[in-house]
């Protein structure tokens, strides 16, 4: 009996001294991890200091040459079609004056930049994004939105500026998120922080910005998310399946076909492509690895860079969306580092112009599919692009709301509302066949996070402080809309 009673008593005392040591090691680890950590940021932001002072230095070295490029007209609206070419025309002006400078400024800044690693912290990944003043609301909604698919990506949040950043968004509401904000004038290192200058005076604002967080982000693998691009599904699978891992580099379509002029194919030394191949890109989402695409970040930094001046009228020619979309790509293709751009055609998600009619849509948002299941299907020689029978359709991955963000103190209300259903209506119930690649009520899913933030934070964002009433207004709108989830009479489910 004495003999059983100390067995035991041992077994106890064994279990207790088994449990101390797996909480101390446990708590020396996550002290080592944070001490780690605190080391690794402190050099990564050495590292970036260094580098972007030699970028800055080839960045001015190898400018253009040439005064700012001028259209003679724009390449108008041509949409993307897979079968019919295209033939490229030129639209630059005094297009023989700027071939040889521009050549040259481009071969210079490539060659030189084969030494210029850019830095981050390794075996990192995360989510990148940028917003500011009225876009700011609709960041936190999209990223409440990513919380609910089950994503813990870590996010940086690039604000232009100290003029945006918000104190008690920044360092209480986001970092409740797993999220924090960068000042991406503070993080370049620019002198003049409140215009975001160099000091020759060149401006990193509008388009510019994406490229640069980008490129002084700290992680090694990015999903790039704009503010109002809601993530359908948990993302973070993206970063370790087809086609990112053979790629690193990832792309979505626009609804548009290329219209980059011949001049560019001849200033960056490559071949033209034929207008078939691929639609311009949609930059609202992207994958990139900064590992495997250390120089097609730097040239894209560098179109970027130049972009108002001269790079964005040579790779759209005043086409719809004229901006950084396209300088990710053709940086690639420039130092020939493999992509993938989805092949899946952007879709259209709205409500119908007439309720007869589910092919006359007004466009409210734009669906973008799922780049594995897209993957798989060119894999297996199945263009949908060319002819949509060959197979059902990727499921949606992304909404853009491009047209009408989730925001209640911009558009949101009155573009959701109508003269009838008691004056409120949905926003994304057409065309049917996008409703369906939805897969779940994703539309009344970011109505609910709109009335949590709008109810929650109240004042707290700089562009609702004359936002009084947006609560109770949004309030009103989930009742007449959403209380019965099943009032819509849609459906979700594609197969």
């Amino acid at each position: 009996m004495r003999t059983s009673r100390r067995a035991a008593l041992n077994r106890r005392i064994l279990i207790t001294v088994l449990i101390i040591l797996v909480l101390v090691n446990a708590y020396h680890l996550w002290l080592g991890k944070r001490y780690f950590s605190a080391i690794a940021r402190a050099a990564f932001h050495d590292r970036q200091a260094q580098f972007r002072d030699h970028l800055y230095s080839l960045l001015d070295r190898y400018a253009p040459g040439c005064p700012p490029l001028e259209l003679i007209d724009s390449a108008g609206w041509p949409r993307y079609d897979a079968v019919l070419e295209l033939d490229r025309e030129n639209h630059i002006d005094k297009a023989d004056e700027i071939i040889q400078p521009m050549q040259a400024a481009h071969g210079g800044f490539v060659q030189a930049t084969r030494r210029l690693d850019v830095p981050y912290m390794i075996l990192t990944e995360g989510i990148v994004s940028s917003a500011g003043g009225e876009y700011m609301p609709t960041f936190v909604v999209t990223l409440r939105l990513l919380r609910r698919t089950g994503c813990m990506l870590p996010v940086e949040l690039f604000v232009k500026d100290s003029t945006e950043y918000e104190s008690h968004i920044c360092e209480k509401i986001l970092p409740e998120l797993n999220a924090r904000c960068v000042v991406l004038s503070e993080a370049m290192g620019l002198e003049n922080s409140i215009n975001t200058d160099n000091a020759d005076g060149v401006k990193i604002e509008h388009y510019q910005l994406k490229s640069f967080a980008v490129l002084f982000s700290s992680f090694e693998n990015i999903i790039w998310l704009d503010a109002d691009c809601i993530p359908i599904h948990d993302p973070t699978t993206l970063l370790t399946t087809d086609p990112f891992k053979s790629t690193g580099l990832v792309t979505w379509p626009d609804y548009w076909a290329s219209t980059i002029s011949p001049l560019y194919f001849t200033i960056s030394r490559q071949p033209e492509f034929p207008t078939t191949d691929r639609a311009t890109t949609e930059a609202g989402v992207f994958l990139v690895s900064k590992k495997a695409h250390s120089r097609t970040l730097l040239l894209a930094a560098y179109y970027n860079y130049y972009g108002p001046s001269h790079y964005y009228h040579l790779l759209d020619q005043g086409a719809p969306g004229e901006g950084d979309k396209d300088t990710f790509i053709q940086a690639a293709a420039a130092v020939g580092e493999k992509f993938y751009t989805v092949s899946e055609k952007v879709a259209d998600l709205g409500r119908r112009r007439y309720e007869w009619n589910d092919n006359d849509i007004i466009h409210v948002a734009m669906l973008q599919a799922d780049p594995a299941e897209d993957y798989k299907l060119t894999q297996q020689g199945k263009w949908r692009v060319e002819d949509t029978s060959v197979a059902p359709a990727p499921r949606a991955f992304f909404v853009h709301a491009n047209m009408v963000k989730f925001n209640p103190g911009d558009k949101l209300l009155d573009e959701s509302s109508n003269e009838y259903d008691n004056g409120r209506r949905r926003m994304w119930t057409a065309p049917e066949t996008s409703v369906r690649r939805l897969g779940y009520d994703v539309e009344r899913a970011a109505w609910e996070e709109v009335m949590t933030v709008s109810c929650t934070l109240g004042a707290a964002f700089e562009a609702w402080k004359a936002g009084d009433g947006l609560c109770e207004d949004v309030q009103t709108h989930w009742r007449a809309v959403f209380q019965d989830p099943d009032a819509g009479g849609l459906n979700f489910t594609q197969y």
